[in-house]
């Protein structure tokens, strides 16, 4: 089985490159202010072995852009969070494909408030056309239940141009207990497979969860499976991007044990491997190797 190697965190990157990005708008910031620092590290990706990276259009949703007034942006900022991956690709003759992020509308990690699908609906399908015209394909990540999945893969198999579309969901931190709105990977499942998707992933959560998350979703079905774990221990509850309440990094997640981490996940099943927040270019650099490798 080949696999593809996918990039790391972006916020994260832009967060320790440039102070401003901290707050607020976080990862939307630098598509106004620095948008150089973008094409930066998508080509740090790329020349760490990544041969798919994601936009960095996490950001670009109108909750976050309205923090500053400018919820009226979201279309062209997630349009050009699409040129720069695409100019990035261009630049390194590497042939890399290009997810484009379809995220969480609300928060992260939050299924309590994602918004329902009347609201949802367009927002995403304007966000899945601003990002048609520069991706190969589309990712709905760090879904946190099985409606705001819905609502992302909806709209992006609809209006993506037929183009492959991912679901990428979060899990529960505790190994085995589902997705963080508390369904069963198996429902969550049901919910969008009449949709025609072209693969499955876990994202954002523990490696160990993922563990037991591709071991359920291998017995669900027979396209391609992918992840990418992060360096977040836990998330509290109530937790929003720009409330007083912290995330926690793991620091026992080293370098060798992502690497040995995406190797497991391999043996699960998984064919597309990455990592989200906390995650940088050393760390797929050296998973990129660790591959090589394990090739020869």
């Amino acid at each position: 089985m080949s696999v593809i190697v996918l990039d790391g965190g972006m916020g994260g990157e832009i967060a320790k490159r440039y102070q401003g990005a901290q707050q607020g708008l976080w990862s939307a910031t630098v598509l106004i202010e620095k948008p150089e620092l973008v094409v930066e590290i998508h080509r740090d990706y790329i020349d760490a072995g990544a041969r798919m990276i994601i936009t960095n259009t996490y950001s670009t949703i109108p909750s976050y852009l309205g923090k500053e007034g400018r919820e009226d942006d979201y279309v062209a900022l997630t349009r050009l969070g699409g040129e720069l991956a695409r100019r990035a690709v261009d630049e390194s003759g590497q042939a890399v494909q290009i997810a484009g992020s379809l995220p969480p509308l609300s928060e992260s990690y939050r299924p309590d408030l994602v918004p329902p699908a009347e609201e949802a609906m367009p927002v995403y399908l304007n966000l899945v056309e601003a990002l048609a015209p520069n991706v190969d394909v589309f990712i709905c990540e760090t879904m946190a239940s099985a409606t705001e999945a819905l609502n992302a893969a909806t709209q992006a198999v609809a209006f993506g141009g037929g183009k492959p579309v991912y679901v990428s969901w979060t899990l529960n931190e505790t190994p085995g207990s589902g997705l963080r709105s508390g369904e069963s990977i198996t429902a969550a499942y049901n919910k969008i497979a009449h949709l025609d998707l072209a693969g499955f992933f876990f994202n954002c959560t523990l490696s160990e969860a993922i563990e037991f998350g591709l071991e359920e979703l291998k017995a669900l079905t027979d396209k391609p499976l992918g992840c990418y774990a992060n360096r977040i221990a836990q998330v509290p509850e109530g937790w929003t991007l720009d409330n007083d309440l912290k995330t926690e990094r793991r620091t026992d997640l080293t370098t060798d044990h992502f690497v040995d981490a995406c190797i497991r996940f391999i043996d699960q099943g998984a064919s597309i491997i990455g990592g989200c927040c906390g995650i940088g270019p050393e760390d797929i650099s050296a998973f990129s190797a660790a591959l090589d490798n394990k090739s020869h």
